[in-house]
């Protein structure tokens, strides 16, 4: 299960196929050098992502 506090690159390891879906919310984690430290919640809000759609992306990552 994906949760917020989990760190992009673990969320990437753990499912290649979340990269598209990081893609489709503007996120280009996988170039990205904090994905090892950032957190899902820090990375989506620091990309100007609300709250409500950081919870969908968490939906959508764990539908796949």
């Amino acid at each position: 299960m994906i949760t917020k506090t989990m760190t992009i690159a673990e969320i990437i390891r753990k499912n290649p196929k979340s990269l598209e879906i990081f893609l489709k919310f503007g996120l280009g984690c996988a170039g990205c050098g904090l994905g090892s430290v950032e957190t899902l919640e820090e990375g989506a809000l620091a990309h100007g992502l609300s709250e409500s759609e950081v919870e969908d992306l968490i939906k959508l990552l764990n539908s796949n």
